[in-house]
């Protein structure tokens, strides 16, 4: 789908073979959440491309790329929640979907880029018929999460300190 940019943006969806894509957009993520290049595992990319692999085979996983000029200048993944805990409720009543790395370059931010990535991750979570589509926010994306409707929920946290 081409966005009314210029130059002209578009997102696809990414193919197979592709998936180091989606994980240099992962780790870009992380760096950018103040994530120090030490504190990112050495084999990152086979790890994200064996999680992509296995997800399309078991939860419906997909994931979008926003390109420019045949740059990556954005990307998004979704696929069906795999669950803390065994699924005994029925699907139409809880159905999960989930959205992670949704990853803007620095340089295309504040465009609405990764609004159009999250939407389209929602449509393709929709055509799966879940009934909540869940996500993680970065600090700067809480606004526009909260803009299109999610809202916190209950979930908690408890840091433990290190056992070193």
């Amino acid at each position: 789908m081409d966005l009314d940019y210029d130059p002209p943006l578009t997102i696809r969806e990414g193919r197979p073979d592709e998936a180091h894509l989606i994980a240099s957009a992962f780790r870009e993520m992380w760096l950018d959440n103040a994530i120090v290049e030490e504190d990112i595992e050495p084999d990152w990319e086979l790890r994200v491309e064996a999680f992509v692999a296995e997800g399309r085979e078991r939860a419906h996983l997909r994931f979008f790329l926003a390109e420019r000029d045949e740059e990556l200048v954005g990307a998004a993944c979704c696929q069906l929640f795999q669950g803390l805990y065994p699924a005994i409720l029925k699907g139409s009543l809880r159905k999960y979907g989930y959205i992670w790395s949704v990853y803007v370059a620095r340089h295309e931010r504040r465009q609405g880029m990764g609004r159009r990535l999250t939407e389209v991750c929602v449509q393709a979570l929709a055509e799966l018929d879940c009934t909540h589509v869940v996500l993680h926010a970065a600090p700067m994306g809480k606004s526009v999460y909260a803009a299109m409707g999610f809202v916190p929920t209950n979930e908690m946290r408890l840091i433990l300190p290190p056992s070193r």
